[in-house]
């Protein structure tokens, strides 16, 4: 009868033991659904500036650059966001913004993780060129024209897409060095596989400072058809949200975080 009763009471402790393990396991499911990524431009660079072309070639911020980043933080911290995470490419400009935001949004604790697959379009033999030099061509062969405000890209993106625009660059490249837009994507998919791999074990918000170009790729891939040509600007905000293998598309090149840090000045 002993016997029995031990058997018993050790299969209730089992069973008690294993529906714990699943209500732990449910609970931590639950904290993890919501992933929210904050994709930035880096801060405005000497290229930026002079009208250059700038891929993966890399010129440091300017004054006023590494200004605006630091509002961006001011920005992100007035409205109390934590980062749980923080990326950014390995060029200098995005590792330079993302430390500025990290140290003035108050979250200086978290390390910074870089990943080459999140770089800007590599454009090849362009690259330190006047704009113009690669702009023109594509731009006339719509009837448009180009000027370093981009007036007219707008009416350039009605006749092309991101994936027409990388492919005219890279046939246009007489170095054939210039990156295809298979090839960015590629590498920008591998990158942000790793990016949700390791962020939605834990969820919460993830800091990615990215490129112009690399931003409007990355939505592309995550979620196709929700970038229409919206400009965004450097130190911009786009956000998108990753809840249970879903990315839901929420702002595109948001400035209110800089709105608001300017306001704490």
């Amino acid at each position: 009868m002993k016997k029995y009763l031990k058997i018993i009471v050790w299969g209730v402790a089992i069973f008690i033991v294993a529906g714990c393990s699943n209500q732990k396991d449910s609970v931590s499911k639950e904290k993890v659904e919501d992933t929210t990524l904050y994709l930035v431009r880096h801060g405005k660079t000497m290229f930026n500036t002079t009208g250059q072309v700038q891929g993966w070639s890399d010129t440091p911020l300017t004054d006023e650059g590494q200004k605006v980043a630091e509002l961006l933080g001011k920005g992100l911290r007035e409205e109390q966001i934590q980062f749980d995470h923080a990326y950014s490419s390995d060029l200098g400009r995005a590792i330079s913004t993302a430390n500025i935001i990290l140290k003035t949004s108050d979250n200086q604790k978290i390390e910074l993780n870089t990943l080459s697959g999140l770089r800007e379009w590599g454009y090849g033999g362009y690259e330190g060129r006047n704009n113009a030099d690669m702009w023109t061509p594509i731009f006339e062969q719509y009837g448009l024209t180009f000027d370093e405000e981009w007036s007219q890209y707008p009416k350039l993106m009605e006749k092309m897409d991101d994936e027409a625009i990388a492919n005219e660059i890279a046939k246009n490249d007489e170095t054939g060095t210039a990156e295809s837009y298979q090839e960015i994507v590629t590498r920008s998919k591998k990158a942000m596989d790793q990016v949700i791999k390791e962020a939605s074990e834990t969820g919460g918000n993830v800091l990615i400072v990215s490129h112009g170009s690399e931003i409007p790729t990355i939505l592309e891939i995550l979620a196709p058809g929700f970038y229409k040509g919206e400009d965004i600007g450097n130190c911009s905000v786009t956000k998108i949200v990753y809840k249970e293998g879903v990315y839901t598309g929420e702002s595109i090149g948001d400035t209110h975080f800089l709105e608001n840090g300017n306001n704490k000045d």
